[in-house]
């Protein structure tokens, strides 16, 4: 364990604004739900289905963004600041490539997509109205997320805060406005609520340029910086990304493949499962952060050449990942029925979405442990392609397959479909422990001159 009172002063401080801004980030859909939710429970199940599109989407762009932490950290710990921009330029270019081919697709085929996640036409219809709207905050989303996964490459972290919570205040302004009609606007429901986001990605887009202008001191980023980039970096880039970006992949398929399981089951599922995982991802945040701080600590560390200090981070940080979880579990434990009295649902969807965060509250133990083990520790040292086989294996080969059958052969309740939906959480901390303290992950993956 490290004794040194500035790591734990300086891990900490990273972690409590990465958790704040996940939360913040969460409590805008949160907030969607609840206000929906009382509008109307097929509005809730429709934007519920048309977010796990968006879940793909934000899992691609976490996945391009990540690539950019991993890599971009390591030259930054060598304290070489050029190559950190053209990974930026190389992140930002392929993103705005998977911005725009997403906005097709729903252009074209908005039923058909949305259809894929419930058989219900008045879901469906209500899914299409927000996904009319929705498809237009992609490409904001996109520059918005590779700017903050450069500047958190740098350990700079606090704006990203900041635009979580401008971006909450404006969408729920705006929500409670246009949802219910409001101060003598239209009552528009789902689309109110699309415009809500709308609005609030493009504003918290327009506040990161400035502060990136006026602001920033590491990169002094600029517009000229992203357009051109550099052919071997890129290689280099690509090379990290594809299994990071694999994974991530399969986690977004992974979790709408769990939802449309769900969803072909019963309504009540649908809004339980959307109820409660809404929910769980708030205090999930704790995990999230905890990762993401992980991975630029060791990425830095791995790229300063000090294998000594990079052992010594991976065992402390796992301590500090399991009392991560305890507290999670505790947190979400006592928040459940405080926040499911807010919602107007039937009994029935009230009942299992209690019994799903019960669950939850395991699965929450593990999963902040072997998720920011695996993620932070062994892909931020530079060990990406494990992350992805691992998942693939554990979701695609045992997970899904398993819950197919308790859902559709089995006909088990959805209480039982969802822990076998969860159960990698568990199994997972096992390869994830052995992985992390007698495997080799920490790659030098920068050049020597770049």
């Amino acid at each position: 364990m490290i004794r040194e009172k500035k790591f734990y002063r300086s891990f900490f401080s990273m972690v409590v604004v990465l958790i704040l801004q996940n939360v913040v980030t969460i409590s805008v859909n949160l907030a969607d739900n609840i206000m929906l939710g009382a509008y109307s429970e097929p509005a809730l199940a429709g934007v519920a289905a048309v977010n796990q599109i968006q879940f793909v989407y934000q899992q691609i762009l976490l996945g391009i963004g990540e690539a950019v932490v991993i890599l971009g950290s390591q030259y930054f710990g060598k304290g070489q600041k050029d190559p950190v921009k053209k990974i930026s330029s190389i992140a930002m270019h392929f993103a705005l490539f998977v911005a725009v081919g997403l906005f097709v697709a729903v252009c074209l085929w908005p039923g058909m997509l949305v259809s894929a996640f419930t058989p219900d036409p008045e879901i469906i219809g209500q899914g299409v109205s927000y996904l009319a709207v929705i498809r237009y905050t992609y490409l904001f989303f996109a520059v918005t997320q590779i700017l903050l996964a450069t500047l958190r490459s740098t350990g700079t972290v606090r704006i990203a805060l900041g635009l979580s919570v401008w971006s909450l205040v404006v969408n729920c302004c705006i929500n409670y406005t246009l949802i219910y009609g409001h101060f003598g606007a239209p009552r528009l429901g789902v689309t109110g609520a699309a415009i809500g986001t709308l609005v609030a990605r493009v504003s918290e887009l327009l506040l990161l340029l400035f502060y990136i202008v006026k602001k920033e001191r590491h990169l002094h980023l600029r517009l000229t910086d992203y357009l051109h980039t550099d052919g071997t970096l890129r290689r280099d880039y690509f090379k990290v990304l594809w299994p990071v970006l694999m994974g991530s992949i399969l986690w977004g398929l992974n979790n709408a493949a769990q939802n449309a399981i769900l969803g072909h089951m019963s309504t009540s599922a649908i809004a339980a499962n959307s109820v409660a995982s809404t929910m769980f991802l708030l205090v999930k945040s704790m995990a999230v952060g905890a990762s993401s701080t992980a991975s630029v600590f060791i990425g830095k560390a791995v790229g300063e050449g000090d294998p000594g200090k990079v052992k010594q981070y991976a065992h402390t940080m796992q301590v500090l990942f399991l009392a991560v979880g305890v507290v999670s579990s505790g947190v979400l434990f006592l928040i459940r029925m405080p926040v499911l009295s807010l919602y107007k649902l039937e009994p029935e969807t009230m009942q299992l979405a209690d019994a799903f965060l019960l669950i939850l509250c395991v699965i929450i133990i593990g999963m902040s442990y072997q998720m920011p083990t695996n993620l932070g520790i062994v892909r931020g040292g530079g060990d990406t392609r494990y992350v992805m086989v691992m998942d693939f294996v554990s979701i695609w080969c045992i997970v899904l397959p398993l819950s197919y059958i308790m859902a559709f052969v089995v006909k088990a309740s959805p209480i039982v479909v969802i822990w076998c939906l969860n159960l990698d959480q568990i199994f997972k901390c096992v390869p994830a422990f052995l992985k992390c303290n007698f495997g080799h992950w920490a790659k030098k993956l920068t050049r020597e001159t770049a």
